[in-house]
């Protein structure tokens, strides 16, 4: 698959490595200058290692800050999940961004055959990225949390 790099006005992001993670992927070319999410133009870029993710902004959905997430399944190469085939570009497991696009994206095999719902990448700068993405974080109200108190299921 060929890639066209998006032209245009550029806003980057780098991933936030901790000192595990960083060993874990070095293996797999996972390294700071090897990995990056940019926002080119009207395109969404991200480059982890031999893995990538290009889509045009307009596909994306939501944004939201997520974790902390579990290292045994985070650690290391790029992650599907068996879930939800979801992708995931770690690089700590503090917190990242998860990414929802309105048609699914190639990312973690060469073909494009597998495609994904989602794709969560752990950024230095995550409520940057939610909003150059056009999403706010949204804080869960009083009356949100008052609701799910009342309307979750009793144990």
């Amino acid at each position: 698959m060929t890639r066209s790099r998006p032209s245009g006005e550029v806003s980057s992001f780098t991933f936030d490595f901790s000192p595990l993670y960083r060993l874990a992927a070095a293996p797999f070319g996972i390294t700071p200058s090897s990995t990056r999410v940019e926002l080119c133009g009207d395109a969404l870029d991200v480059r982890f290692g031999p893995w990538a993710v290009l889509t045009p902004l307009a596909n994306v959905t939501d944004a939201e800050v997520s974790g902390p997430f579990s290292v045994v399944k985070t650690i290391g190469p790029a992650r599907l999940s068996v879930a939800d085939r979801g992708l995931t570009f770690a690089t700590n497991a503090e917190r990242g961004v998860c990414i929802r696009f309105a048609d699914p994206v190639a990312g973690l095999e060469p073909l494009g055959v597998l495609r994904h719902p989602g794709l969560t990448v752990t950024v230095e700068d995550v409520h940057g990225l939610v909003a150059a993405l056009g999403h706010e974080q949204r804080t869960p109200s009083v009356v949100d949390v008052e609701s799910e108190l009342l309307t979750a299921p009793r144990r």
